[in-house]
């Protein structure tokens, strides 16, 4: 017995409808696409026997649709709440980096995590499984966007035949600036960045150890909703994306009286949960703290979660979050590192 099947063995009788479920997705994309997330081994292992309140993540590893279902496999992390399918949809994050030779963008990011709650999602209703059909709609999703780009590639690409093709009859001169100024070549974007109306991000300084830096950065939130927006809109910097571990994160805010919470490793084990207690033992509210890790091939051990922790903790103090005269006067101690 896998780790998986221990931890659907152990749920009680009331979720046989995640067990079922799982079972369905075994029969269709195979027993080996779907492994639990290494980050749900250490939080089985301290579940109590009658612990009902059980968020179980898996990846999920399937192909895209034809005619790109010979490129690599698409990873899904599937986060299944304690209250799905009662009260709560699932979550589906995509974990690929790349869909065949191009880079996955902010957007494409963006509307994955936001599928159950956008209406340009899959509708999903209280009581109601809806983990296939969310998949099968990001491979619809992943397989179009493929599309677009080979399609924008192949347009870019007549393009400049063209452009060099007319410039083969165009007279020899040399082009000139602009009367009273000079000429400035803008590069456009590589893609759209989604918008963070009313929402401010502020960030500390890098902490360097041996080739690793870390960076933290906090804002205010008033809505779950607003999570992956501000996620998206990090990962859409070109120099984030390519960070090992882009958006560790965890928040906490208040909507009618009722506290929602989460939060995510992005790879680095553990991490997610200890930047939850950070903001459970400071009390705080209405916050989402996110720390990017790039990896520089040394081994950190458990000074990283120092790191993490350090500069958790100095974007909340400049984010204005610690309102604790003591915490305040206390130092932060975010400088760069040699």
């Amino acid at each position: 017995m896998n780790e998986l099947d221990e931890i659907l063995a152990g749920l009680v009788s009331d979720r046989d409808d995640v067990v079922s479920e799982i079972g369905v997705l075994r029969s269709i994309y195979g027993d080996d696409a779907i492994v639990l997330w290494k980050d749900c081994t250490n939080e089985n292992r301290r579940r109590r026997p009658d612990d009902t309140d059980v968020t179980i993540r898996y990846e999920l590893r399937i192909n895209l649709l034809p005619p790109y279902d010979e490129l690599d496999k698409l990873r899904l992390l599937v986060t299944i709440p304690s209250s799905y399918p009662s009260t709560s949809p699932p979550q589906l994050q995509l974990l690929s980096r790349y869909i065949g030779a191009y880079s996955v963008d902010s957007s494409l990011f963006g509307s994955i995590l936001r599928i159950f709650i956008s209406k340009d999602g899959v509708e999903w209703s209280p009581d109601t499984v809806c983990v296939f059909d969310g998949v099968e709609h990001v491979r619809e999703r992943c397989a179009n966007w493929h599309t677009e780009h080979i399609n924008a590639e192949k347009a870019g690409t007549l393009l400049r035949e063209d452009e060099k093709e007319s410039k083969k009859h165009e007279p020899n001169r040399k082009e000139s600036p602009p009367e009273g100024g000079h000429m400035r070549m803008i590069d456009p974007p590589d893609h759209p960045v989604p918008t963070l109306d009313g929402i401010h991000i502020v960030h500390t300084e890098p902490i360097h150890d041996r080739k690793s830096t870390f960076i933290g950065r906090a804002c205010r939130i008033t809505h779950p909703s607003q999570v992956p927006i501000v996620l998206s809109h990090l990962r859409s910097d070109r120099k984030i994306g390519k960070a090992t571990h882009p958006t560790i994160n965890a928040w906490r805010c208040t909507v009618d009286g009722l506290i929602h919470q989460d939060n995510m490793d992005d790879g680095e084990t553990a991490a997610g949960s200890r930047l939850a207690h950070l903001i459970q033992i400071l009390d705080l509210d209405n916050v989402l703290v996110i720390v990017t890790r790039w990896y520089g091939g040394i081994h950190l051990g458990s000074d990283r979660f120092k790191y993490i922790n350090q500069v958790a903790r100095g974007a909340l103090e400049l984010g204005g979050f610690l309102d604790n005269p003591e915490e305040r006067n206390r130092p932060s101690r975010i400088k760069k590192r040699t």
